[in-house]
This record gives structure tokens, sequence and C-alpha cells, in this order.
């Protein structure tokens, strides 16, 4: 088999919600086994860059930021702080730290969706989703709630029962509410754009399946 060699590694670990602290579970399973493996190239003197950021992006942060009368910003930006300072308390050795809220970040987020769209390769569909008259606001999964369709438990979140486990659309509860205000929500038009991955599938699965077959099967799994 032949070796593969590389002149530059690029290293990076999964982007922590900026709405709560990081734990030992986190640690030790995502930072710690990458830092490992920047560390050890770094011995052998090879050039490695192990980068990773504060995901302020998500469902999660505006829900805290609603639950403490603060804005978004508030939560990002507190929380940002105390996730590089545990880091850099825990000895965990990034290049570079940043947060998804960053000018450059932006900049290159815009350019990835600007050149796709340009491409035409979005499709874009109009869709029901659920929306609050009271709150004035579309429902993402996790501000709508109801009694799941399985185990019939109420609580469950428009994208999954934490009671059973099972996965779901929030079209699926029964008698669903907003989580923001209460009231019952309806159904109104929007639109979205969806990236076809199935028109992809035949070099991802080459790439894949085909040229990494030295990566590990839960890794492949995943793919």
């Amino acid at each position: 088999m032949t070796q593969k060699t590389f002149n530059r590694t690029l290293i990076t670990a999964a982007l922590p919600y900026a709405n709560g602290g990081v734990h030992i579970g986190h640690l030790a399973g995502v930072y710690i086994p990458s830092d490992i493996y920047a560390r050890y190239l770094r011995l052998r003197n090879k050039p490695v860059l192990f980068i990773c950021g504060s995901d302020e992006h998500g469902v999660p942060i505006t829900i805290r930021a609603r639950r403490e009368h603060c804005t978004p910003q508030d939560v990002v930006d507190r929380y940002h702080k105390l996730i590089k300072d545990s880091f850099e308390a825990f000895g965990i050795s990034f290049d570079i730290y940043s947060r998804t809220t960053s000018a450059v970040h932006e900049k290159t987020a815009t350019e990835f969706f600007k050149t796709l769209y340009d491409k035409g390769e979005f499709i874009e569909k109009e869709s029901e989703q659920y929306y609050d008259e009271e709150a004035k606001t579309f429902l993402a999964d996790r501000y709508i709630t109801g009694e799941c369709p399985h185990c019939h438990k109420p609580g469950a979140y428009g994208d999954q029962c934490e009671s059973c486990g099972t996965a779901l659309s929030p079209l699926e509860l029964i008698n669903p509410q907003s989580a923001i205000s209460g009231s019952k929500p309806v159904l109104r038009t929007t639109k979205h754009w969806y990236l076809p991955l199935d028109k992809h599938q035949p070099w991802l699965e080459k790439w894949i399946l085909g040229e990494h077959a030295d990566w590990r099967s839960n890794v492949t799994g995943q793919c």
C-alpha cells in the first residue's frame, strides 16, 4: 500500500455553541484527541494549523437570550469569552480560536453561498412552516412543542421527542404550540434554498468509499 504524504495538515474540531460552557465530555470527545494529534505533528516539525471557534448562530442561542431577557449578541459575547478562556486554561493548543460573528467568517460564508447560488446549484422551494402570530415570527423546530405522535408524551420538540428519541417533523406534532408565546401556531408559506446532494452522489461515493478506504468504519458510516 502506497504511503500518503501531505505537505500541510489542517485540523479542525466541532464548533461549540456559544450558549453555555464546555464540560469534560466536550473535551474528551472532541478537543483533547485533536489537540494530541496537533501536538504530535508539531513535535515532528510538520506544518500544521489547528483551528476552531464558537458557533454563534443557532436556535439554542436565541432560546437562551429569550429566557434571560437579553439579546443574542449579549449571550454569544458572554459565552464566547467563557469558552475561549476555558480552552486556554485546559491547555488546548489552538492556533486560531475565532467566532462565527467575525468579519472573515461572514465574508467567507457569504462567498460560499453566492458562488453556489450564481452557479444555479440551489433549488428554491416554497413550503409551509409554522408561524407565531402573537410573536410575529416563523418558528424553528425547537420553538415548537406538542404531543409526540409515537409515544404520546407531551413536550416533544419539532425535531425530536426527548422521551422516545424519535426524529420528528414539526407537522407531525399533535396539538403543536409555540414555545415563545404558548399560542397555537399557524401554517404560512415561506421560501427555502436546498442543496441537492443527490446530484453529486457519484463523485462523493467514489471519494468516500473508493479513495478513503483507510478511514475508520464509524467515520465512513457517518459520511
